[in-house]
């Protein structure tokens, strides 16, 4: 009887030792990945061993990068490709298409957008979020459509409660790359940057970019400018 009363309390002991190490591991391998998504710029955030939606959307955005299933789950197959010996960077990555010269170019699959030199040097690249039912894919050209401006630098939603700063049309007739919307009452963005390169929000047709891509995007897509849209 005191055989089995020791066996039990060994056994206890063993599983309370489990369930108190095994979060505390999981957290640890969380900051772990965090750091190595930071250092590789997929934002993932603070480094706080919690893997909530800012961590979730930054593993999408190294899986899209790297060609991998975008589960937002740190896979075997993603840990591998994370801390093995080449990974693409998520603010590096090659420009997808065959097509040269000056251009923008959108990847939906990606939710990534690259500005393009006529050397075909990138000037910027960085996160959007769209809406594929709205954009097809295709070759469009920034300017004014069915009569509207090619270019307003504060523009509005239909409602006039959202602004939508730096606002570059290319597809008829209100489709264009614009900053995160605002609402004009508190000027908070509708959405967090870190939704950017995701499908965790989608747009009503246009291009959402953070506020400095939308700067970017306004000083280099000129009326004329090739804007190649992607699957």
């Amino acid at each position: 009887m005191r055989a089995l009363r020791r066996t039990a309390v060994v056994v206890l002991t063993l599983l309370a030792t489990v369930l108190v190490a095994v979060p505390g591991q999981a957290a640890d391998g969380t900051a772990q990945a965090q750091r190595r998504l930071n250092a590789l710029g997929c934002d993932a955030g603070p480094v706080d061993g919690r893997a909530g939606t800012w961590t979730r959307t930054a593993v999408v955005r190294f899986q899209a990068a790297n060609r991998l299933a975008q589960s937002g789950s740190l896979t075997a197959s993603t840990r591998s490709r994370l801390y093995g010996a080449a990974p693409v960077r998520c603010t590096a990555r090659p420009v997808p298409g065959p097509r040269t010269g000056r251009r923008v170019v959108v990847s939906q699959t990606q939710n990534w957008v690259w500005l393009v030199r006529a050397d075909g040097r990138v000037l910027a690249q960085g996160g959007v979020v769209d809406n594929p039912r709205y954009l097809r894919p295709g070759t469009y050209t920034a300017g004014a459509k069915c009569g509207r401006a090619a270019r307003i630098r504060d523009n509005s939603d239909a409602s006039g409660r959202l602004r939508l700063h730096h606002f570059t049309r290319f597809a008829a007739c209100g489709i264009g790359f614009h900053q995160i919307p605002q609402y004009r009452s508190t000027g908070a963005q509708i959405h967090a940057d870190f939704l950017l390169g995701t499908d965790e929000a989608e747009s009503h047709g246009c291009v959402r970019v953070s506020r400095a891509m939308s700067q970017r995007i306004w000083d280099f897509a000129t009326a004329g400018t090739k804007i190649v849209v992607l699957r």
